[in-house]
């Protein structure tokens, strides 16, 4: 081992201060040589002026005569701990110190064999001129660390890479792309974002340990396809992305894409449950759809939105029209969030006829945007993107109370009709409050109030929707079911809860070459509602033939275009009169 007072110096070699009072004193000595921490000090020409045991211990030093000088780099060399790199940045880190008449901490790590070492080096100026150096082995610690590190850069639940690293990993990607130059003519790396269809509804309907299983199942079967080079990562609920290796040709991505498709549309077993769902897919590749991690990323999400708008289950590429629709629709979001404050909205009305006397039995309150620059906004157009952005809720809430406000200037038997969101009756205590409210602060009464919803909302948090159905029906307001027909099991929903009135979709009524067939749904519709006491009306009726047909089949009432278009509610009064005045005179007539 190392003397405890290495070397023993001449009669004319200098002394630091630590080095004689650690030589003159035992009890000095013992407790330097206890500490947990090699030690050594040494001069401005490295020459070694005093080293502990501890640092013989640490660094794995033989056994070494004590009755010559001996300089740093040759101690150093002899360690079994530290490569020949090691102790190159040892010296290193002591020279800088020196220089700097100052002080060094780093990590030297000690790369060779089977296993990794890591000493924390820190060296310090004394007040006699000399300096300091220390050693600690710090292995266990920095592995521990590095797998926290680790841990922390993995989805807990999938293991797949989180959103950070697959941002580190991008990041370095691109940049070796574009060093190398492999990144040329569009044959950068790729970026897919996976994005999984009708998850929220496995969690709604099953809970969220199946949908925790799912995604398990999910991250399986997409490490399944995985290539050499490729990453997968867990960036969101139920969004993951892959990174792709330059690939040569598109069509290499679109089979990669439609494999994953393929492969994540398969159904799954879980817990006994059945369980199908699918993906949409964005791709992007740089250079061509960006140079940085952000463009390809945002290339990558602007075609995964096109490719969900196209019917979801399949993929797209990045197109550059995809980015000025972006703005496009940015810009409309921009002014939606407006015109709520600026009262852009109104509502037209359109009437609702009984067959049996020819009388406007009531109106249904439609939603208008008149924007001061683009006009009447359709709200085919507003609608989807209000809901997506949360406005939809407060959008809703305006309709409602304007409705009922107009509603009691009209004749006492005439009822309005408003539709009411999937995404109201995501707090259905709030929903219930504010017809309520509305009630009682128009004065119109419960029955004169019908609210319409469609199938879906009955697929939702099923027992709180009917608890709140029927709090409704306690007030006196109606219910129908919008859009009978077309949604996912409309004869189990009219046996959940009893509807008033079933509201026959425009698409069973338009003409499509079909009028036998449209002509027995229409009836057996009729015949269904007449069964169960529930009244049926059909909604979009433009022509004579049209509402000759609906009379025939037994629909209670109508509303459509042959009887009047939504008008605005200023206008609502003169169409009651002169609806009246045709009714009067063809009673007259006959």
């Amino acid at each position: 081992m190392l003397s405890s007072c290495l070397p023993l110096p001449g009669p004319d070699m200098e002394r630091s201060a630590l080095g004689e009072q650690a030589c003159a004193a035992p009890h000095l000595r013992a407790a330097l040589n206890g500490m947990g921490l090699g030690l050594l000090t040494f001069n401005r020409s490295l020459e070694i002026l005093f080293a502990n045991d501890r640092l013989a211990t640490t660094l794995e030093i033989p056994p070494m005569a004590a009755d010559r000088a001996m300089s740093l780099p040759e101690v150093l060399e002899g360690s079994a701990a530290l490569t020949a790199a090691a102790v190159q940045r040892v010296q290193e880190a002591c020279l800088a110190a020196i220089a700097a008449s100052g002080g060094h901490r780093s990590t030297i790590p000690v790369l060779s064999g089977q296993a990794s070492r890591f000493f924390a080096l820190e060296v310090a100026r004394l007040d006699d001129g000399h300096w300091m150096a220390s050693f600690e082995e710090v292995t266990a610690r920095h592995t521990a660390e590095a797998s926290a590190i680790e841990l922390a850069m993995h989805d807990p639940l999938t293991g797949l890479p989180n959103r950070e690293l697959f941002h580190r990993r991008a990041v370095a990607a691109l940049a070796e792309a574009a060093q190398d130059g492999t990144a040329q003519d569009g044959a950068g790396p790729a970026v897919l974002l996976i994005d999984l269809d009708r998850f929220k509804a496995v969690n709604d309907t099953l809970g969220h340990p199946v949908g925790d299983a799912l995604l398990r199942l999910v991250a399986k079967r997409l490490r399944s396809v995985l290539r050499s080079g490729d990453v997968v990562a867990r960036i969101g609920g139920d969004e993951f992305a892959l990174l792709v290796p330059p690939i040569p040709e598109p069509v290499d991505l679109a089979q990669l894409a439609k494999r994953i498709v393929d492969v994540l549309g398969r159904s799954y077993l879980i817990d006994g449950h059945l369980v199908n769902i699918g993906a949409s897919i964005g791709v992007a590749q740089a250079p061509r759809d960006g140079h940085g991690h952000s463009q390809v990323l945002r290339s990558a999400d602007l075609a995964l939105y096109h490719a969900k708008q196209s019917g979801r289950s399949t993929w797209s590429f990045f197109e550059p029209q995809m980015d000025a629709r972006a703005l496009a629709r940015r810009a409309l979001e921009i002014d939606l969030r407006r015109a709520l404050a600026l009262r852009e909205f109104e509502l037209h009305y359109q009437p609702q006829v009984d067959l049996g006397t020819n009388a406007i039995v009531g109106f249904e309150a439609l939603l208008r945007w008149r924007h001061p620059g683009r006009g009447l906004v359709p709200p085919a157009d507003f609608i989807p993107l209000a809901e997506e952005i949360g406005l939809i809720v407060p959008l809703g809430e305006w309709v409602l109370r304007e409705a009922c406000c107009a509603a009691t200037r009209w004749p006492p038997g005439m009822s309005v009709a408003v539709n009411v969101s999937p995404h109201q009756f995501a707090d259905t205590a709030r929903l219930v409050r504010l017809v309520a409210k509305s009630l009682e602060a128009s004065g119109l009464p419960g029955h004169r109030l019908e609210i319409e919803i469609t199938e879906s909302v009955l697929l939702r948090h099923e027992q709180a929707v009917l608890t709140a159905l029927h709090s409704l029906r306690a007030m006196g307001v109606r219910m129908a079911m919008d859009d009978f027909g077309t949604g996912y099991s409309s004869l189990s929903q009219l046996y959940s809860f009893p509807f008033d009135k079933i509201k026959i979709d425009r698409s069973f009524v338009r003409d499509r070459g079909d009028a036998a067939g449209q002509a027995a749904i229409i009836r057996a519709i009729t015949a269904l509602g007449a069964s169960l006491g529930m009244a049926t009306i059909a909604e979009g009726v433009e022509t004579s033939e049209q509402l000759a047909r609906i009379r025939a089949e037994g629909c209670t009432s109508v509303q459509g275009y042959l009887f009047s278009r939504p008008v605005p509610v200023d206008q609502v009064d003169r169409l009651i009169f002169e609806f009246a005045g045709r009714r009067s005179a063809s009673n007259t007539v006959g």
